[in-house]
């Protein structure tokens, strides 16, 4: 959100309070509590808590009016340490400790300066924490505390780049965008996305987590060139400053804050195929995809059945059509005695004809209007309700549906949809919807995640989730959304996911071939390639199949291929897997997270790093031309062997069998 008018000028109408000295300042619980007036005896003041919850991380919240009613709001789930707080104080300034990082506050003319091992990281100064309030007419007659908001704004030094916010389908650096946590579902190709996460890194080394479900918006050197501005709606603000010195140390101290992300099990490394969205399919449908694939020696790891393996517009009722599937648990057995698993489509979603909606109306396990009526609308399904998750009865009511498919041999759930959340609806525990909007879908993940884990176990728990927020990298995977049958769709589902990975998740997938649309055979086999090599590889579509016969006899031998270089690959995918659960360093990375000292490689968004050792870099173009950048250092071009000396731009044509892959000597 902008509230300058240049640089001079505020915005009209507002009134922007920000703290000029440091009154008083005391230690209590490991809390130090700071109390800045805006001016002299009367008028407004900001308080500041300042703490540290892990080594090499500083907490500040700020508040305007602390009275606020907050108890039932929804807050992430943080993993916070009372650990002792180190700070020291003259007359001149404090400056608190967390490790190597330290944050030193001006008392006399209000400042905020960011170091690590003394080295300058980020300052905030003159007027850039504040309070912000709408229609001001002077502290005396401003006493409500509605159209307000708290801002932050923390330098950019030159050269300094902005990493993450989630799945942006924007350009990788975020440098000139304003970025609006609020999901949206908006496809692949504008500035609207499924996954908003409010944390961004630096090329500086250190990351910046707000820590509100609300809706946060970042200018991120936009409305000030040198600044990357935070603000949300209140009269409070709470954010973390985590340090690297690596972008890499500061995933991994982000993810110690937010959760690691799960280990996904070894099959779901596999291809998954998919009915595609809107088809028509049945038993028959199904076994021939299968049997077919088997035919030609492309090993299938998921089959997952998409809307229609339930009644149209009956969408949820978790009911099998008995019509196209009479027999759906003998169905299931045919393709485990393949050695392949079940994953089928649910959302949070019930339609007014589905036999839960009744159910779900009369035990008020719905989202309500504020009149008391059930929300209910007409997009996606007629009359369509949403479950509320706030209500213990109606998780445990939707659960029972989930344990009765996953009893009958369905292995995995595709959790779509989950970012139309209204606002304009009341919640089973009264929390805010605003501040639930974005926060719905870690409720809706966390159910189903959670189910899988008790029935099938730990370590056989994975969802193929496309909406996400803070925490959600606990439960993997996610895949892209709804990109479209081109190459720059698949460009920008890259961007997507190489800024969802910078965002604290390890794991993430696409549509090959994209969904929307037909694709050409030659963006097929292309976007084979690509698919095979990201963490998770999945064949789907809108209205039409994605098996490779129907775009050739070719397609189906790159495909062939290119499953079983993943296959040759597996041991290595494994390992580095396991390696991101553990630190919260993704699996499939930007070449600057790997590379961070580089200068090349700051801009990069049409290749990236398969873990720590191997290089990968689509085709983007119908002449079969690769142009990518190789670090310095030795590598080996994984198709041919040879061996290449890098610190340099290679250029090359590709057939569809190769891609530019290459690993790094001695890894």
């Amino acid at each position: 959100m902008k509230f300058l008018n240049g640089f001079w000028l505020q915005g009209k109408g507002l009134g922007i309070l920000s703290p000029t000295y440091v009154e008083d300042c005391f230690e209590r619980n490991n809390t130090l509590y700071l109390y800045a007036p805006v001016r002299g005896f009367d008028g407004a003041m900001l308080t500041l808590l300042i703490s540290s919850p892990k080594e090499e991380v500083i907490r500040v919240q700020a508040y305007h009016y602390m009275g606020v009613n907050d108890q039932n709001d929804p807050h992430f789930s943080l993993n916070l340490e009372n650990s002792s707080l180190q700070y020291e104080e003259n007359e001149e300034q404090i400056v608190v400790h967390s490790g190597s990082l330290s944050l030193a506050i001006n008392k006399k003319n209000f400042s905020m300066h960011y170091y690590a091992n003394g080295k300058f990281l980020t300052k905030s100064t003159k007027n850039n924490l504040a309070y912000v309030k709408e229609n001001y007419q002077g502290d005396y007659y401003s006493y409500d505390d509605t159209n307000c908001f708290m801002k932050q704004e923390l330098s950019l030094s030159v050269g300094e780049l902005v990493y993450g916010f989630g799945e942006q389908f924007t350009p990788l650096v975020k440098n000139g965008q304003m970025v609006e946590i609020w999901n949206k579902d908006g496809g692949t190709n504008t500035e609207q996305a499924y996954k908003n996460v409010p944390f961004y890194m630096t090329n500086r080394g250190y990351g910046v987590f707000v820590n509100s479900t609300d809706r946060v918006e970042f200018e991120v050197g936009s409305e000030n060139v040198e600044r990357v501005q935070f603000s949300l709606p209140g009269q409070s603000l709470d954010y973390f400053l985590i340090n690297g010195p690596t972008m890499k140390d500061v995933l991994q101290r982000y993810t110690d804050l937010t959760g690691k992300p799960a280990l996904p099990p070894a099959w779901s490394f596999g291809l998954w195929l998919s009915t595609s969205f809107m088809t028509s399919y049945d038993e028959k449908t199904v076994l021939s995809f299968i049997n077919k694939m088997e035919e030609n020696e492309i090993p299938l790891s998921v089959f997952h059945f998409d809307c229609n393996w339930m009644k149209q517009r009956h969408w949820t009722d978790f009911l099998w059509d008995a019509k196209t599937f009479p027999d759906p648990k003998g169905l299931i057995e045919k393709i485990h005695a393949k050695g392949i698993k079940v994953c089928v489509w649910i959302n949070p979603y019930v339609a007014q004809q589905s036999r839960l909606f009744t159910q779900g109306k009369e035990k008020g396990y719905f989202l309500k209007r504020k009149n008391g009526n059930v929300w209910q609308w007409d997009m996606w399904q007629p009359g369509l309700a949403i479950v509320d998750f706030t209500n213990p009865e109606a998780c445990a009511w939707y659960k029972k549906y989930l344990v009765e498919l996953l009893e009958m041999g369905v292995d995995c759930f595709k959790t779509d949809f989950g970012e139309r959340i209204p606002t304009d609806v009341t919640y089973y525990n009264q929390a805010p919807p605003e501040k639930m909007h974005n926060y719905y879908t870690y409720l809706f993940n966390n159910l189903i995640f959670q189910t899988i884990q008790e029935i099938k176990g730990k370590e056989e728990a994975v969802v193929f989730a496309r909406s996400a927020t803070a925490g959600c990298q606990k439960f993997p995977v996610h895949w892209g959304g709804d990109c479209s049958a081109s190459y720059e769709s698949m460009a920008e589902s890259l961007r997507g996911g190489l800024s969802f990975t910078s965002s604290g998740f390890g794991f993430w997938s696409h549509d090959i071939g994209g969904f929307e649309d037909t694709t050409p055979p030659d963006l097929y086999k292309r976007w084979c390639a690509f698919g095979l090599l990201s963490t998770h590889s999945r064949l789907h579509g809108n209205t039409s199949y994605r098996v490779p016969w129907h775009y050739g006899q070719e397609a189906v031998e790159v495909l062939r291929h290119f499953t079983k270089v993943k296959w040759d690959l597996m041991p290595y995918i494994l390992e580095q897997a396991q390696k991101t659960s553990k630190t919260g360093i993704p699996l499939m990375r930007s070449m600057v997270l790997e590379f961070p000292e580089d200068p090349n490689c700051r801009y990069l968004d049409q290749q990236y790093m398969l873990g720590d050792s191997y290089l990968v870099a689509p085709i983007f173009n119908e002449e079969g031309i690769g142009s990518f950048y190789l670090p310095e250092g030795e590598w080996e071009e994984y198709f041919s062997k040879e061996k290449v000396t890098g610190g340099k731009w290679i250029t090359k044509h590709y057939d569809y069998f190769h891609i530019p892959l290459y690993k790094k000597m001695g890894a």
